[in-house]
């Protein structure tokens, strides 16, 4: 993807992820390019096994609620044993309750979030526990790149052109979520699962409304889509390259516009 972190360009820390949803992959992927850390994900123990032995990650991501956690977390156990030098572990589940969180420590986890997690608070997270298993800090990259969008993860920042605009924490997760995919198409099930949660009980709009309101700080008109794109009957395509037509040049732009907006406009013309 374009912006993202690349191994060979910094010191890159190397993740383990254990997940079977490729959404949730991506989206752990993305946000992980912050801290740079290079990712390799499993969807299997088989997988999991193969990178544990021939990659040494730094970190590991795992779904407790994944049939293959607790063994995967055996493996861990057993090569930080033998090693030496500890892989911390970083678990994520759906259940939030003290029992679960408690048994996943009980485990050998680190540290636990529960989903859906914001990118930020899994950032963090991630970066507090390596930082404890190596004793030392390592780069973090505010500011990505994502096309012609510039997204700073610590102040929910984004500049989109010229534009400057501060994102809620759903809007956040909602950009990181539609960019880690690439341009492939997120539905709304998939957006309302990864965001707000299976349990939630939403009314009928509201991923809809939410795309709305992330457009509108993004200047971006639906009916010429600079960076989000609607598919219809589907979904939403995040769409990586930039155009110059959409809000600024599309129909009745002009009257979206304040008086101060057209006037540096005019300066900048």
């Amino acid at each position: 993807m374009d912006g993202t972190v690349r191994p060979h360009v910094l010191d890159s820390r190397r993740a383990l992820v254990l997940h079977d949803r490729p959404l949730v992959v991506d989206l752990i992927t993305l946000t992980l390019n912050h801290g740079v850390f290079a990712v390799r994900a499993a969807r299997t123990l088989a997988e999991a096994k193969a990178i544990l032995a021939e990659w040494s990650p730094h970190l590991a991501v795992i779904d407790m609620d994944h049939d293959d956690s607790t063994a995967l977390l055996g493996q861990i156990g057993a090569a930080n044993g033998l090693t030496r030098v500890a892989t911390p572990v970083l678990g994520l589940t759906r259940r939030g309750d003290l029992r679960t969180k408690l048994a996943a420590f009980d485990l050998g986890v680190d540290d636990i979030l529960t989903l859906p997690f914001s990118p930020e608070e899994l950032l963090a997270r991630a970066i507090v526990i390596t930082r404890r298993a190596s004793g030392s800090d390592r780069p973090l990259i505010p500011v990505i790149r994502l096309g012609e969008i510039e997204i700073d993860i610590l102040n929910r920042q984004v500049l989109a052109g010229d534009s400057v605009v501060h994102l809620s924490g759903i809007e956040q997760s909602l950009l990181y979520l539609l960019a880690s995919r690439s341009g492939q198409v997120v539905t709304r099930e998939e957006i309302l699962d990864a965001i707000w949660g299976t349990d939630f009980v939403a009314e009928s709009n509201i991923v809809d409304r939410h795309v709305r309101s992330l457009r509108v700080k993004l200047q971006n008109d639906y009916r010429h889509p600079r960076f989000i794109a609607t598919v219809p009957g589907q979904g939403y395509r995040f769409i990586p390259t930039f155009s110059n037509t959409g809000w600024d040049d599309g129909p009745g732009a002009g009257e979206r516009r304040t008086t101060g907006e057209r006037a540096g406009a005019a300066r900048r013309g």
